[in-house]
């Protein structure tokens, strides 16, 4: 906390406590996950913000794959350095190669667990010092990939370290700033939409956040895997101003006035008289 005095010409001074603006930064991004019987899509912006004057870009997806035997892929929101420092237990674990690690685990179901235990590790270190600045500490990862003798799985793991599991009926999972993005997800997925689809519908969610949102923004990183590949055939990341990005959003706003403008306009005297 810091003391200030506040005045105008017309205003006696007053004093109040007030909290530093370093306390109110936030890490916002959007990453998503769609699980489908032909695959797994995974998509993560790269824009990092502590206010509208200060943006940076970071890595939120990362690949820790053993192709071949497993396919394994991790998108991060929420603190950054949180986040850092779990990425990278789980680096030095598979660099040390500890008897536990990203490699070893044996199902996916106990990978989520393992790195929701990294999580708790590293919030038990650091959460005191960054409640004490009233720093937020919390963040949330998707975990989602295949490991061989399995059918492939995607997890939301929360900063307290447990997690849940898409499903058919919910085949995809968000984190970050998801609100933009939902709608398009729950109008167009389901569990039979082909992973061309999906990848398609993951950028258009992706697209459709950036528009309503300054906090999140390209890279754009996105990987497409196919059921029982066991490997990553294909992953890009897409910069500000990519061709495809910049036509799949025209097309995708000239769809939606076309649509709007179908739209019947209502028939106000159908309801005359039934106004309460």
């Amino acid at each position: 906390m810091v003391d200030r005095w506040f005045g105008s010409n017309h205003l006696p001074l007053r004093w109040e406590r007030v909290l530093p603006i370093v306390h109110l930064w936030v890490h916002m991004t959007y990453c998503l996950g769609i699980l489908t019987r032909h695959g797994l899509v995974m998509a993560a912006d790269s824009r990092t913000n502590a206010g509208v004057d200060y943006i940076s870009t970071y890595q939120k997806m990362f690949d820790f794959s053993a192709p071949g035997q497993r396919v394994l892929l991790i998108c991060t929101a929420g603190n950054l350095s949180i986040t850092q420092a779990v990425i990278n237990l789980l680096q030095q674990d598979l660099k040390l190669q500890e008897s536990e690690n990203l490699h070893t685990i044996p199902t996916l179901y106990d990978v989520a667990r393992y790195v929701g235990a990294k999580i708790r590790q590293v919030q038990q270190q650091e959460r005191p010092w960054l409640e004490k600045d009233h720093i937020d500490f919390k963040c949330t990862m998707l975990l989602g990939g295949q490991i061989r003798g399995e059918a492939p799985g995607l997890y939301m793991i929360y900063s307290q370290g447990n997690f849940i599991q898409a499903t058919q009926e919910t085949p995809f999972l968000q984190i970050g700033e998801t609100k933009y993005g939902k709608p398009i997800l729950d109008r167009t997925l389901n569990y039979d939409t082909p992973i061309e689809e999906a990848a398609k519908c993951a950028l258009l969610s992706i697209d459709s956040t950036m528009k309503s949102n300054i906090s999140v923004g390209p890279p754009i990183d996105l990987s497409m895997y196919s059921t029982n590949s066991f490997f990553i055939s294909h992953q890009l990341r897409l910069s500000l101003g990519d061709p495809y990005l910049d036509k799949i959003r025209k097309l995708w706003e000239i769809s939606l006035r076309e649509a709007f403008e179908r739209m019947p306009n209502l028939d106000w005297d159908h309801y005359r008289g039934e106004s309460p």
